[in-house]
């Protein structure tokens, strides 16, 4: 059985640039995926992309076997959910009213406001923790709150896909392993696929099952991370120079990046002495 959301030859750009080009992506159903590689490398692209936002320049993305670009939006928003980076509630709105326009998509002439969409708002307000926080304004929440208010918006679509672009960037890093622990519950949970740009290697390690891993609009690795994080992909993808080992915790790939002023200290091991702080920029063939 095919995974219901695939990416096929896919071109992506913007104006004249070219950002993805030629990549093909199955999103395993039930899983959770987890998109590595440097900025720029087409990331965030290859998301929007896949939530309809982006039109291709060549190739498709599929929903369900159809070019997700030929069904109409409402549909595609009943199956698929996105978070954007950085997403900006517009000023005074309450954390219930930005949940309540998760349900917009279920929404029709024939179909108002009932009471299935009051529940489904109930249940995403409780998942995230938010329920006591329903009545506060999103501009009034810190930033960790104000990340779980966008994802209660995106549960209350209630889609079996869901898209999340950096969803812990400007987080600390409780508010991060707390947002990820939601991530997890959700999909344990309610068997949810979920596909998220993330930059920490480690935490990706951790909670994703299935890491694809860029570099200049292509996929260059893709499988468990154990596969994946390996110290020669880092210096293929990141140019990062790293040592990998089990993670003491969770026994998932643990990178430690080795620094210059480590080597240029000998506190990095004998192997580690022989680059200088500028061979990172050389030109990489």
């Amino acid at each position: 059985m095919n995974p219901r959301l695939r990416a096929r030859e896919l071109k992506l750009g913007y104006g004249e640039d070219l950002v993805v080009d030629g990549l093909d992506l199955d999103v395993l159903d039930g899983t959770v995926t987890a998109v590595i590689g440097p900025n720029g490398c087409g990331k965030s692209t290859l998301l929007r992309a896949l939530a309809r936002l982006l039109k291709p320049r060549g190739g498709a993305v599929l929903l369900d076997g159809d070019r997700i670009d030929k069904l109409p939006t409402r549909e595609v928003a009943k199956i698929v959910g996105l978070l954007p980076q950085s997403p900006v509630a517009p000023e005074g709105l309450t954390v219930a009213d930005l949940v309540r326009r998760g349900r917009h998509p279920h929404q029709s002439w024939y179909r108002q406001w009932s009471g299935t969409d009051d529940e489904a708002i109930d249940r995403a307000l409780s998942l995230t923790g938010m329920d006591t926080l329903a009545a506060r304004v999103v501009d009034q929440l810190s930033g960790g709150q104000r990340q779980r208010a966008w994802i209660s918006m995106a549960l209350a679509q209630e889609t079996d896909l869901l898209l999340l672009d950096e969803p812990i960037t400007y987080l600390d890093l409780a508010h991060q392993v707390d947002v990820l622990d939601l991530v997890h519950r959700l999909h344990r949970e309610r068997g949810t696929t979920v596909v998220m740009v993330l930059h920490d290697l480690n935490l990706a390690a951790r909670y994703a099952g299935t890491l694809v891993a860029m570099r200049d609009g292509r996929i260059v690795a893709q499988g468990r991370p154990a596969d994946v994080l390996t110290e020669p992909l880092l210096d293929r993808v990141f140019g990062l120079e790293a040592k990998v080992i089990p993670d003491p915790v969770a026994g998932t790939p643990l990178v430690l990046p080795v620094s210059a002023h480590l080597r240029a200290s000998g506190s990095a091991g004998p192997e580690a002495a022989t680059t200088t702080p500028t061979d990172r920029w050389a030109p990489r063939r």
